[in-house]
């Protein structure tokens, strides 16, 4: 399917257990349970294969990976190891392990033991062992991954099925055997189903299962056998049926209950019988059978052919009686006539032939004239009509038997049909769909006794109707079971049964039909549960029976929330707006289109939401406190069962549910990723531990969430139509119920899905609309209102009863201890006892219930009650108008809040010297409201039409309305009544504006592009303003009441001149000097800036400027209301900005005193209040805003390792390509030349007298027996990487231990002893590594690595989890993260891991790592972020720290809340460049910048700066968790006091600085860690330093190279010793014995390559300028220098005899210096024609000839000191060399892999026993091979650990060990090498 998923069901109660899906595609191939049956494993049917690992009974997934390219078989679990599995397929098996969540696969190894094919099936046995069955018949025996033997011919063909049992294994396949192997497969028993009784010729075997002496069988055809072991010939038929091809064929008999089938398989399965379900009679045919018919005396069988034939079969005993074939297309239809004397046969060919029963089948005519292929046919009772159905859906009738078409419609009316299987006609009109044409109906019989019919379709449905069924689309009842199309369907004679065929599944079905009578006795039946419902919801008709809906209802269904989404990519720059708002007091509450969402918290307080607040009002003191985590409208609001809790749900594009606590309005959780476009429903479980939601999407997305944990534990689609309502059942949470339009469902979880029914409403009613529901006093009553006005009753899923409750609909109910409240449309709240039997008390809403002591007024009586609660004594009621009331249990109402209700508020103005403002709104409404702390509604009118605009005259007695008919009025301000009103204009008045002054003028503007001007006194137009080209949005006066400023919809800013109208020109810089009496134009060069960045001419709706000139406020689209500097000049001006309303903000005004600012928002109809506060008198409370983002330029200055931090690209192993810029075609492609010998067509005899063939190699251990190395093992790592990653060194076990990483090894070193072991389960660079410092987890480690993409396969970035002691990998978390892993940290209690990617959002995420499950993952900011840390005693706070970022995280539930680091309190602060974090107590936090200076951080503010606490960057910072004292690391230059580690307090007042003595210009320090006394360093130079505290002595415990690649690599030639060079400028000597460094000289120049003597008493060093020095050994002086080449020496060697230096150069040349003239080294010669760079070269062993690689994958060989070139190969082949590094010639290619298209093998060694060669290559391997290896593609073994490319590789002296070389980890590695045993 598209959408698959899988059931795990009980096989005895046959209910669904669980649900599990969302993941796969496509479909699902194989399933397999674990040993306990906990877990389950699946793998899809998609491109890749999933393979998915679940814990079922929780519906959960723990892992999922690609399982291979190719089809997948069978998976099995391997039952006797914990967490492997094993999988194969088409061409493979692979051996899976899974750790944490990932799943790493094994290919199997197929060797030499057998080929490489196809595995069908699988079974896992003791010790490792697989057994597998190949597709030719073989079982092949698996060990551990490689294949150990193989079962020859255990079948004779493929081998379909492998069981396990305790006696053995059974196996089945295509030769149709079953054979019986013991537990080590030694076989007992064959048993071949073909010879016996039941068996016949190709029957294959598809499935077995043995247990005990029973075998179950199940075949290709469709049967399934169970043989009793003593017995084995005879199996017993448990099942059949047809098998492959189309099943199309079914007749019943017409007196017996005995249907018969006939299908493409030849084979007419006569009969089967309807009451014992048994076959009783089978018989094969020659061709494929398409239909069949039974005469009506029951004793012909007439069956259709595909090839145009029937056959005519006695039923008695399967003979023939005839065989006709007159056409050449497929018979599809035949029909008996009811008296028996005709058979009617359709055909392909577009004809009916009717043949003569009694005259032995003669054709007696034909029916002609459809134009397409016939499909159905039916005869009239009398038999003298026949009328037919084609491909066309054309409806034909005949006359019998004279064959004419009727075109009279008179003649068909009375006819009677005997019977109805035609799918088109007036009587089965109701079968399609109501648009639709489509000939997806196959079948239609009808039953005209019960008057009903059954259909048949290509969905695999049989759907139930009413028979006749004149009108399209009717209702009806929909059953499912076939798979695809189901292409019959027939009655049986006695009407008692319905038998259904499937075409592609085979399989015959047959239904039992209930009566409608029946229907009532046997309401115990409980309806078919299923996924999808049998009664369809989908059957909604013209003539169905719903009652009309309630108005209100209609209205609330169409409301849209989808949002077009719309991104802003602010980049503005900062400077400081110096003000703050708070937000104080909204004006509204959301009724209009919600319910249920106002309640009591526990503290009395009334909780309610409004636009995307969550509100919460304390009426004690008229103040309200805000939950601002919404981003958008918020839809519904439940509150938990302690009443301390809120859920809110929100609209949008990725809606979320936020669960936040009402005293500390903070959020505990917040569920996202389910509902895509809003949330319309919440719910909480009864213990509080679930919550229950409901999305807007199509399918109204029904979730069941863990809310605490975030987690969603189960989802099903809910109904197409609206739900309003979702409960959980209060006494099993495992139980809800959801109610919306005509839709009633009470569900139960199963695992990850849920199960619905329907409510049965039997013959008690009609399916309503319901509103609200809610849960009884027991745990089967339940109760729902519906749209009439009643109230129905359920128990379990039956309707009991209606009880009458309101006029009109019920919007909302609510359960008391001991009875109801109800609240209707007819604003009537109803208390009802605990059955409502009765209706105890009412409270009409009424203005004259009001209490006196109330403010505010009602707008009117009764309105429509949305939501109540009950609490404290009182009731709460919310109205459709946006107001709050509460009804006292003795009556009178006090009003709480009001707002305006639908509909937009653009309307706003505020009174010219009280506190006061008037709004008007599209709800026909104008308001005047108090603003002073009594927050109330004054006065309130209705008006005839809307309105968009109000001015309060300059007096304020007077206040202006203009309305949306295009009239206007002026009304009295205290009392509203009118006092003029004019209507000159059609469309909207936008606009209206009283001049200053006496108000002499009054200017209104109006859409349609005009402004009109009337003298109010007179009360007369006296001007109108032409010449706009577009409607006019905004109007100012200037100071002198003579000059108008009028902004319009095309973004013209006009003036004209008062009272005419006179259109003026004014120039900008006037336009400034003017003094406005009023600013709230958007547009001109004074705010400029207030524009975003991306920005239609709509999105900066309104303006208002304060009195004094200087703050400009602006409301936008977006909901944002943002305060600027005035005047905004430039573009883009800095601002704060403030979230408060849900879509547009239309209109902003500051009151007379700039005290408070006013805002409207437009659909959301709120009205807030935020005070604003001067600079000057701020207290130091936060506030809610956010500063516009904007990148100063400046972050804090440069710092070249911070850029190469951040530039750095990751490459993996996998992609890496090859270090040197080589060309050519690679050894193993070239083509070998033949040799003198075969040109000229020599044989040589095997065994020649010649002299033997002289050594390749002169080896040194002449003496002794040569062993073989076998193995290397990794002993010392001399490196560690420091350059660009960070916190990466830290103490285990009290310092005793080291732990830190290079290249892709987690390496533990013991600082007593030095010696390392090391963690190598990662297969790419390690990036960050941090230790959990929870006593529970001690010395566990976690350890991040690059990656590729994130697909989740082998290759993807991972964390791996592991315990530095004993190196176990305790979990492995395959990240979503591509690229790789670059920082994570262990939170306070240890069991949360927190990640951190490099992909391009650099996304964060969180992990439980021991489960391997990832809780949370959010994009973390678009430039690197360099460290997240969590708080040290928490495990939900964190902090990420990164480019021009610092960011405080909370963990709620799943998702991850942020806030942005603000600056604003400190004078100049600039978002700079953080690189690290560390923490103290109270909340503080500290924050290292690129500029030296420490930001110190209370909750998410900055409150001080530390100013240049490092010169340099400070990177690193670690925080003590036993005394708190902070360590800090950074880049300076060592000083008398600086130093680069400094210790500092935990307020980071006092420090104390300490020196790294280790001789650098300037020191850099990575990484710090604080042990007992000691201070841990790891320093950009890759060393690692321990700093004593009380003496600060330094000792340095590991040196590295800090800068690679290390090209060059000399060991010595009788010591454990060797050296290096590097770019880094250094050579060092290594001792391997001493296991460290004992010396290192600075050459000031890269250098590149190094040579002993054969002595080791002198060093040649090569250098990359062309340079190259000889050292004396014992002093380390200069023997002599030379540089006669510009480009890099890329090898340097000393003859054997130490007489000649060979300097191999980039400048394709080798020169040849005699050593013996002394220390001035002039050339003495050189080597012509090289047709490369030089790579490598060797001497030979008598030093006369040199052979040189080079780059173009080219070996020559030359003379010494001649430099000639030698090319005759007889003699190159005798030539007996020194040492072998060469990656060239022929004896050395089979070192070249097949996956060298990319990559190179970069250098190899010969050992000096000459019998084994180690290679390095650009995928960092180390390869072992023998020597030599002249065939392609050698085996060998290989080593992993280096990053990509290696450099260089030496022997030791003695071949004890092999020293490798890494190019980009600048590490050495030491492997010791294992020799074979004598």
């Amino acid at each position: 399917g598209k959408e698959p998923y899988i059931c795990v069901w009980d096989s005895y109660t046959v209910q669904t257990v669980s649900v599990l899906k969302d993941v796969h595609t496509h479909g699902i191939a194989c399933l397999a349970f674990d040993l306990d049956g906990q877990r389950l494993v699946s793998v899809g049917l998609d491109s890749k294969n999933t393979v998915c690992v679940w814990d079922w009974r929780k519906g959960k997934l723990l892992s999922m990976a690609p399982g291979h390219t190719d089809r997948i078989f069978d998976i099995s679990w391997d039952l006797y190891q914990p967490n492997k599995l094993v999988s194969c397929g088409v061409k493979h098996i692979k051996f899976w392990s899974l750790c944490g969540n990932s799943l790493t696969p094994k290919r199997g190894v197929f060797g030499k033991t057998g080929d490489l094919q196809t595995i069908l099936c699988l079974a896992c046995a003791r010790d490792e062992v697989t057994y597998s069955g190949a597709l030719n018949g073989d079982i092949y025996v698996w060990k551990g991954i490689n294949l150990v033997r193989t079962i020859q011919g255990a079948h004779a063909a493929g081998i379909f099925s492998m069981n396990a049992c305790e006696e053995g294994f059974a196996t089945g396949g295509r030769d149709g055997c079953v054979r019986l192997w013991d537990l080590n497969f030694k076989p007992i028993t064959v048993i071949d189903l073909r010879e016996t009784d039941q068996g016949y010729k190709g029957l294959s075997v598809r499935s077995v299962c043995w247990r005990g002496d029973h075998i179950l069988v199940g075949t290709q055809d469709s049967e399934i056998f169970e043989i009793v072991v003593h017995e084995r010939n005879k199996p017993f038929l448990i099942m059949q049926g047809h098998c492959e091809g189309e099943l199309w064929a079914l007749a019943v008999h017409p007196t017996k209950p005995l249907a018969m089938t006939g299908s493409d398989d030849r084979s007419v399965r006569l009969i089967w019988s309807l009451i014992d379900h048994a076959l009783i009679a089978r018989c094969n045919m020659e061709e494929p059978i398409r239909c069949a018919a039974v005469s009506t005396d029951g004793i012909h069988l007439a069956l259709g052919m595909k090839d145009g034939s029937f056959t005519v079969l006695r039923v008695r005993d399967m003979t023939e009686v005839v065989h006709i074939k007159d056409r050449k297309e497929a018979i599809h239809e035949l029909k008996y006539s009811p008296d028996g004397n005709f058979l009617a046969v359709g055909s392909n060919d577009s004809s009916v032939d009717i043949y003569g029963v009694v005259q032995r089948y003669k054709k007696v005519g034909e029916c002609v004239g459809s134009l397409s292929f016939i499909t159905h046919m039916d005869w009239s009772s009398d038999s003298k009509y026949i009328q037919t159905n084609d491909g066309n859906g054309k409806r034909l009738f005949y006359r019998m038997p004279s064959k004419i078409l009727i075109t009279n419609k008179e003649e068909l009316k009375g006819i009677q049909w005997a019977s109805w299987t035609c799918v088109s006609g007036v009587e089965v009109n109701g079968i399609w769909p109501k648009y639709s044409d489509i000939n997806d109906i196959n079948s239609v019989d009808a039953n005209f006794i019960g008057q009903v019919m059954v259909t048949a379709d290509d969905y695999g449905i049989v759907k139930l109707f009413r028979y006749p069924c004149l009108r399209k689309g009717a209702k009806f009842k929909k059953y499912l079971g076939h798979s695809a199309h189901v292409t019959n369907v027939r009655w049986s004679h006695d009407h008692q049964w319905v038998v259904s065929i499937g075409g592609a599944d085979h399989s015959v079905f047959q239904w039992k039909f209930v009566p409608d009578r029946k229907l009532k006795d046997s309401l115990h039946i409980a309806p078919q549960e299923s996924l999808v419902d049998s009664n369809s919801d989908e059957s909604d008709s013209d003539q169905s029976d719903v009652p009309e809906l309630d108005s209100e209802i209609e209205q609330e269904t169409q409301i849209t929330y989808r949002r077009q989404c719309v991104i802003l990519y602010h980049k503005v720059s900062v400077c400081m707006v110096m003000t703050l708002m708070h937000k104080l007091f909204f004006f509204s509450y959301r009724g209009y289109d919600c319910r249920s969402n106002l309640f009591y918290t526990q503290t009395g307080e009334i909780v309610y939401h409004v636009a995307a607040v969550g509100v919460v009002y304390n009426r004690q003191q008229n103040t309200q406190r805000f939950y601002l985590g919404h981003d958008d409208d918020i839809l519904c609001l439940a509150i938990h069962p302690l009443k301390d809790y809120v859920a809110t749900g929100q609209v949008g594009r990725d809606s979320s549910i936020h669960i936040w606590d009402t005293e500390t309005i903070k959020p505990l959780s917040v569920l996202k990723g389910y509902h895509q476009y809003g949330v319309c429903a919440v719910d909480f479980s009864a213990d509080g531990k679930r919550l229950a939601s409901v999305g807007i999407d199509d399918n109204h997305t029904i979730v069941l969430w863990d809310w605490k944990k975030g987690e969603k534990l189960s989802a099903v689609r809910g109904s197409k139509d609206k739900i309003f309502v979702v409960k959980i059942n209060p006494y099993m949470p495992e139980k809800l119920i959801t109610v919306g339009i005509k839709h009633l469902k009470f569900w139960r979880r199963a695992g990850g899905g849920l199960i619905g029914r329907k409510g049965c409403i039997g013959a008690m009613g009609r399916a309503d609309t319901m509103m609200c529901a809610v849960y009884g006093w027991t745990e089967e009553m339940a109760f729902s209102g519906t749209s009439t006005g009643d109230v129905c009753i359920w128990r379990d899923v039956f309707l009991i009863k209606t009880v009458k409750a309101h006029d009109g609909p019920v919007f909302s109910m609510h359960a008391l201890e001991k009875g109801f409240v109800t609240g209707g449309k007819d604003g009537v709240v109803a208390l009802w006892d605990d059955t409502f039997e009765r209706c105890l008390k009412t409270y009409a809403i009424k203005r004259a219930a009001l209490a006196p002591g109330s403010k505010g007024l009602l707008l009117e009586d009764n309105p429509s009650i949305r939501a109540i609660s009950l609490g404290h004594g009182h009731i709460l009621v919310g109205t459709k108008n946006g107001e709050i009331l509460e009804v006292d249990k003795s009556g009178p109402v006090t009003l709480l809040v009001q707002g305006h209700m639908e509909g937009e508020v653009w309307g706003l103005a505020t009174h010219p010297h009280l506190p006061i403002c008037a709004t008007v709104s599209d709800d026909k409404t104008l308001r005047i409201w108090d603003l002073s702390p009594s927050h109330c509604m004054l006065a309130v009118r209705k008006l005839k039409k809307g309105g968009r605009c109000c001015c309060f005259s300059p007096d304020g007695k007077a206040l202006a309305v203009g309305l949306n008919d295009g009239s206007f009025l002026i009304v009295n301000a205290d009392t509203l009544e009118d006092l003029v009103s004019f209507q000159h204009r059609k469309d909207v008045i936008s606009e209206i504006r009283f001049s200053p002054g006496a108000g002499k003028y009054l200017a209104v503007a109006s859409c349609d592009n005009f402004v009109d001007i009337y003298n109010v006194m007179s009360s007369k137009r006296v001007g109108i303003c032409k010449g706009a080209s577009s409607y006019i949005t905004h109007l100012d006066w200037d100071v002198r009441g003579k000059l108008l400023q009028v902004n319009t919809g095309a973004k013209e800013q006009l003036f004209f001149e008062a009272p005419r109208g006179k259109k003026q020109t004014i120039p900008t810089l006037e336009v400034e000097k003017i003094g406005w009496a009023s600013w709230t134009s958007v547009l001109g060069s004074c705010c400029e800036g207030i524009w975003p960045i991306i920005g239609e001419v709509t999105d900066v709706t309104a303006s208002c400027l304060t009195s004094d000139s200087k703050v400009l406020a602006t409301g936008d689209d977006f909901g944002f209301v943002k305060l600027f500097r005035y005047p905004a000049k430039g573009k883009f001006g800095k601002f704060k900005r403030y979230v408060a309303h849900s879509t547009h903000v239309t209109n902003v005004r500051w009151t007379y005193d700039d005290s408070l600012l006013v805002t409207v928002g437009g659909a959301d109809t709120s009205l807030m209040l935020w005070t604003y506060e001067m600079e000057g008198h701020r207290d130091s409370r936060q506030c809610d805003s956010e500063e516009s983002d904007l990148d100063s330029e400046e972050d804090g200055g440069y710092d070249s390792d911070v850029t190469r931090e951040n530039e750095i690209n990751y490459t993996i192993k996998a992609l890496s390509t090859n270090i040197r810029p080589m060309f050519g075609i690679k050894p193993h492609l070239q083509q070998k030349e033949p040799t003198l010998d075969e040109r000229q067509g020599v044989v040589r005899p095997p065994v020649s007298r010649a002299l033997p063939q002289p050594e390749k190699l002169q080896t040194n251990n002449v003496g002794k027996k040569k062993r073989p190395i076998e193995d290397l093992i990794l002993e010392l790592v001399f490196g560690y990487r420091g350059k660009d990653c960070r916190n990466n060194v830290h103490y285990l076990n009290d310092g005793a231990d080291v732990i830190y990483h290079t290249a892709s090894i987690g390496i533990l070193y013991n600082v007593a002893t030095g010696s390392q072991s090391f963690y190598q389960e990662h297969n790419d660079d390690i990036l960050c590594l941090t230790v959990n410092q929870h006593p529970k987890f001690t010395n566990i480690v976690a350890t991040g690595q690059v990656g590729d993409s994130a697909d989740m396969s082998a290759t993807a970035p991972s964390i791996h989890v592991w315990d530095a002691m004993n190196k176990q990998t305790l979990s492995v978390l395959r990240c979503y993260h591509s690229k790789g892993v670059c920082s994570v940290s262990f939170s306070a209690t240890g069991k949360l891991l927190l990640s951190v990617g490099l992909d391009p959002e650099h996304t964060i995420t969180i992990w439980k790592w021991q489960e391997g499950a990832k809780i949370a993952s959010r994009a973390g900011h678009n430039q690197r972020i360099f460290v997240a840390e969590f708080r040290p005693d928490s495990d939900t706070q964190f902090v990420s720290v990164g480019v021009k970022h610092v960011r405080f995280w909370t963990l709620a539930g799943r998702a991850l809340l942020s806030k942005k680091g603000l600056l604003s309190s400190i004078e100049d602060a600039r978002m700079q460049t953080m690189l690290s974090v560390a923490f103290g107590a109270n909340n503080l936090t500290f924050t290292g910048t690129i500029s030296g200076d420490v930001c110190v951080w209370k909750d998410h503010v900055l409150i001080r700066i530390v100013a240049k606490a490092h010169n340099g960057p400070v990177f690193t910072m670690y925080t003590t968790l036993r005394d708190g004292l902070i360590v800090t690391g950074g880049k300076e230059r060592p000083s008398k006091e600086g130093g680069a580690v400094k210790l500092w307090d935990q307020e980071l007042k006092r420090c104390r600085a300490f020196r790294l003595e280790t001789g650098q210009i300037t020191d850099c320090v990575r990484s710090v860690c604080r042990g007992k006394g000691k201070i841990l360093v790891g320093t950009r130079n890759a060393e690692i330093i321990e700093v004593g505290e009380k003496n600060a002595a330094c000792n340095i415990l590991i040196n590295g190279h800090m800068d690679g690649p290390i090209w060059g690599l000399a060991t010595h030639p009788s010591r454990d010793f060797f050296l290096s060079a590097a770019e880094d400028g250094t050579v060092r000597l290594w001792d391997i014995a001493e296991k460290k460094m004992l010396n290192k000289v600075s050459l000031g120049h890269a250098a590149r390559t190094v040579c002993y003597s054969p002595e080791g008493d002198m060093v040649a060093i090569g250098m990359k300028n062309g340079e190259f020095i000889i050292l004396l050994v014992t002093s380390l002086k200069i023997w002599g220098k030379k540089r006669d080449r510009r480009s890099a020496i890329q090898d340097i060697r000393f003859s054997p005899d130490s007489r000649y230096l060979a300097v191999g150069s980039s400048e394709n040349a080798v020169d040849f210096y005699d050593l013996t003239l002394g220390p001035t080294l002039n050339r003495v010669s050189y080597c012509k024609d090289i047709p490369s760079f030089v790579i490598q070269m060797d001497f030979s062993a008598d030093s006369c000839y040199l052979q040189v690689s080079t780059g173009s994958y080219k070996r020559q060989v030359y003379e010494v000191p001649s430099g000639k070139q030698l090319v005759d190969q007889a003699v190159i082949d005798k030539i007996t060399w020194a040492t072998w590094t060469s990656v060239l010639g022929d004896e050395v290619i089979g070192i070249w892999s097949r996956h060298a298209e990319k990559a190179d093998v970069n250098c190899a060694c010969v050992s000096h026993s000459g019998i084994n060669l180690v290679t390095g290559d650009d995928f960092g391997m180390v390869k072992l091979f023998d020597f030599p290896c002249p065939e392609k593609f050698a085996k060998h073994k290989r080593f992993l650990g280096h990053s990509a490319h290696l450099t260089n590789i030496r022997f030791t002296s003695g071949d004890r060990y092999v020293v490798s070389a890494g190019g980009d980890d600048c590490s050495l590695f030491i492997w010791k090498c294992v020799h074979m045993p004598h």
